[in-house]
């Protein structure tokens, strides 16, 4: 007897429904898989067997043909495991033929027939819903993140023998209710008011922060980047349920969910080492993975000592930093992953650190600074709006006892920015500022006649791309969104136009 079950395949980020089909051959005891299955599928064949026999059930002495439908969707990873040992279950009379009929079935199985935890449990739960399956079977350490995804049954096993007898309806086996989303405070590892001085760049950092603008900091050895770039998560606003939904399905398909969260309600903090390869980066593989671009989707990715990285591998970030998402081909085809973050990096000025420090005086030649700088190409820092310079900080304020603005207070004040930046694109489904494209940039960023004087001026002067024209812009209306203002004034386009770099690193 043919038995069908159904299951899901991941690509990209989006599941897409397989259909397991489970017949018998003539030949020798033993089974096939096709159907474009990897290492991992092919090995389902001695699990399957070893489950169903410590799971007290009899598995057939036949040839057992498994296909994995449709055949031209790469299959990877060992969630077919419990699809297809339902599969042989029905096959051989154990199971009824419409057991599984209004289910989607995830799972992996160990030798002793327990059911293990498998990735992407959240993409396959929504397709799930949007294909109108009455339920999901899915591991018990994966329950939560499939009851993220509301009216849908989630029906969470722990070993093959309970979950044969959930089918057979003599063992029931509660569904578990749906997780409401609700808001929770932002977890603070680095508070604002742990930062002495510094208060320019502290204010530099609001600004980022308020708009999701992309910012780089140049200074010597120990004058606090480093510090300042981790504090910022702390200042930036709750993600709504949009995103930790965006969010939590990256993480689910990287398999990098932490344990015993099935929602991440914290904005991601990425910060790879130097040693990066661009597939690290941007993601890659046989079959592409999310990267680290993705997985500081609605986040902050923080590249410490940028001239470190490799040219190529910077040279990658261009087209996530202006197109908000990153596209990886291969033969196979294309898959698009989403890349919105913050980019903020943090650079010594010359190999040693100290050229241009008023105290410390710098030992590397200028051909060797110039080298150093040139790392960094003119077309990356192009799309970097906000530059600044951090000095080292003075014993008077790190000597203070009194600490300045804590997280909580600088948070309120980005909020409230963001706040106005919702409001104003409700129709254009845009989240901050820094997304807007040149059609929001004219009708929202408009200039008096003042302003586009100076905005004149600054383009001769500092020789500004098209790319940066836009982008000084729309840091102007992220300035003048946090004092409240309708209209971008001169004073806005002045301190905007100050964050643009006064040398050319490149």
């Amino acid at each position: 007897m043919l038995a069908r079950v159904r299951s899901c395949a991941v690509i990209g980020l989006d599941g897409v429904i397989v259909e397991v089909e489970v017949d018998t051959g003539q030949g020798l005891p033993g089974m096939t898989i096709v159907g474009l299955p990897d290492a991992a599928i092919n090995e389902s064949r001695e699990r399957v067997q070893a489950a169903i026999k410590n799971a007290g059930l009899e598995y057939p002495r036949k040839r057992i043909v498994v296909n994995l439908a449709p055949a031209s969707v790469r299959k990877e990873g060992p969630a077919y495991d419990l699809p297809i040992a339902l599969g042989v279950l029905i096959m051989m009379g154990l199971l009824p033929p419409t057991a599984a009929e209004d289910s989607l079935v995830i799972g992996e199985l160990s030798l002793d027939g327990s059911v293990r935890h498998a990735r992407g449990v959240l993409p396959a739960a929504v397709l799930a819903r949007q294909q109108g399956y009455k339920r999901i079977i899915v591991p018990q350490a994966d329950a939560a993140e499939a009851a993220l995804v509301p009216d849908l049954e989630i029906i969470s096993v722990t070993n093959l023998t309970d979950l044969y007898a959930f089918l057979n309806k003599t063992l029931p086996i509660p569904p578990v209710p749906s997780i409401p989303f609700e808001d929770m405070e932002l977890e603070v590892t680095t508070d604002f008011s742990e930062i002495r001085g510094q208060e320019h760049i502290k204010r530099a950092v609001e600004v980022a922060a308020a708009g999701g603008h992309n910012l780089l900091m140049v200074g010597p050895p120990g004058a606090g980047k480093t510090l300042i770039a981790r504090a910022l998560p702390s200042i930036l606003p709750s993600m709504t349920i949009n995103e930790a939904l965006d969010v939590t399905r990256i993480y689910s398909v990287a398999d990098l969910l932490p344990v015993g969260i099935p929602l991440i309600r914290v904005r991601p903090f990425r910060a790879p080492h130097h040693t990066i390869s661009h597939a690290g980066l941007v993601g890659g593989g046989n079959w592409p993975h999310p990267g680290e671009v993705s997985l500081a989707h609605r986040g902050v990715l923080f590249l410490d000592e940028l001239p470190e990285f490799g040219m190529r591998v910077l040279e990658v970030l261009r087209q996530p930093v202006e197109d908000k998402q990153v596209t990886i081909s291969r033969a196979q085809g294309s898959l698009t992953f989403p890349a919105n973050f913050m980019l903020v990096a943090a650079m010594n000025p010359c190999p040693c650190g100290y050229f241009g420090d008023p105290i410390r005086p710098c030992t590397c030649s200028s051909s060797t600074v110039t080298k150093y700088q040139k790392r960094i190409s003119g077309p990356l820092l192009d799309r970097i709006d906000i530059h600044i310079e951090v000095p080292r900080v003075p014993y008077e304020k790190l000597g203070d006892k009194l600490s300045g603005e804590d997280s909580s207070q600088v948070r309120q004040r980005v909020e409230s920015a963001r706040q106005v930046q919702r409001q104003r694109f409700t129709e254009a489904a845009l989240l901050c500022n820094n997304d807007m494209r040149p059609a929001e940039v004219r009708k929202y960023c408009a200039l008096d006649e003042a302003g586009r004087s100076l905005m004149k001026t600054a383009m001769n002067q500092l020789q500004l791309t098209a790319r940066a024209y836009h982008r000084v812009l729309k840091l102007s209306r992220t300035i003048a969104d946090l004092a409240n203002a309708p209209e971008i004034a001169p004073t806005h386009l002045a301190e905007a136009l100050q964050y643009r770099a006064r040398v050319n690193l490149s």
